[in-house]
């Protein structure tokens, strides 16, 4: 069961259920229009974009309030870009995570080790460590880390084995590296444009080849995944699987796009891009 659907979409925008909240925010691909017009008439509230980033109806949502999506319980807020502390379109990315990680554990002797990088609240790393991970989930914001924190408390997770780290992704890969610290299983969703904990700038183009350099170095000698998702516009599905085919020679690479889906009758809706590199052995990812 899951408390998320996206119930249409079209000129410019989606609207979704999270819960008992609905809402209606941009969407710049759904060039096409709405299949249901009037069902925009119950949306609780709208963000847009149009004069800047603003709000419609706010006021009649709360504060917060818990959604369970694919097995894992959230906390959602609203922010002043739109966001609400989670992005639908990763749900599949979740599933896959914690089936490898579950046919890992049973076949394997030992615990999974999962390195979530630029984890925002935690969805991932909250599925990974139900699926019976150790992780270590890095953000820049110690705001997203404790709102983390929040939702692994909601799961019950609060004493699992989860490293909360918040600092800059560069500057934390290698001490790691330094360490001699290796990971079986890692996820990387690097911004566009972002900063690290004390202002470090990080720039997908320019550096998510040092990213991925280090990481080859953290990779265990017998791992499950690298799984890199995207939102970047023009980093296409055949764009993430060729920086991942120069990752490492001696496996296999696989992408497609993220995608919103819900209703039986509501188109799916592009939402950023995923590839994946596993051993060719490696099944489940």
């Amino acid at each position: 069961m899951t408390d998320y659907e996206l119930l249409d979409s079209g000129n410019g925008s989606k609207l979704e259920r999270f819960g008992r909240v609905t809402l209606s925010r941009p969407a710049a691909l759904a060039i096409w229009h709405p299949q249901k017009p009037a069902l925009w008439n119950q949306a609780t509230a709208a963000f847009d974009r149009k004069g800047g980033l603003t709000w419609r109806g706010r006021e009649k949502l709360p504060d917060s309030w818990v959604v369970n999506l694919h097995g894992v319980r959230l906390k959602l807020s609203t922010t002043d870009f739109g966001h609400l502390g989670v992005f639908p379109e990763t749900f599949d990315i979740w599933d896959r995570i914690a089936d490898a990680i579950k046919n890992r554990s049973n076949q394997t002797p030992g615990t999974p080790q999962f390195l979530n990088l630029f984890a925002y609240s935690g969805g991932a790393t909250l599925a990974a460590a139900k699926a019976g991970a150790a992780c270590c989930h890095l953000d820049a914001s110690k705001g997203m880390v404790d709102w983390a924190r929040e939702n692994a408390a909601l799961n019950g997770l609060e004493n699992a084995p989860i490293r909360w780290i918040v600092d800059d992704v560069h500057k934390f890969l290698e001490r790691e590296v330094r360490r001699g610290r290796v990971y079986d299983a890692i996820l990387l969703d690097p911004p566009s444009f972002g900063h690290g904990a004390k202002g470090e700038l990080y720039k997908i183009e320019r550096d998510l080849p040092k990213t991925l350099d280090l990481l080859r170095q953290l990779l265990s000698p017998d791992p499950l995944f690298l799984m890199l998702t995207c939102h970047t516009p023009g980093f296409t599905p055949v764009v993430l699987a060729n920086i991942l085919r120069q990752f490492r020679k001696n496996g296999s690479v696989e992408s497609g796009e993220m995608l919103l889906t819900g209703a039986r009758d509501a188109m799916a809706l592009p939402s950023g891009t995923w590839a994946c590199w596993k051993p060719e052995r490696q099944e489940g990812v």
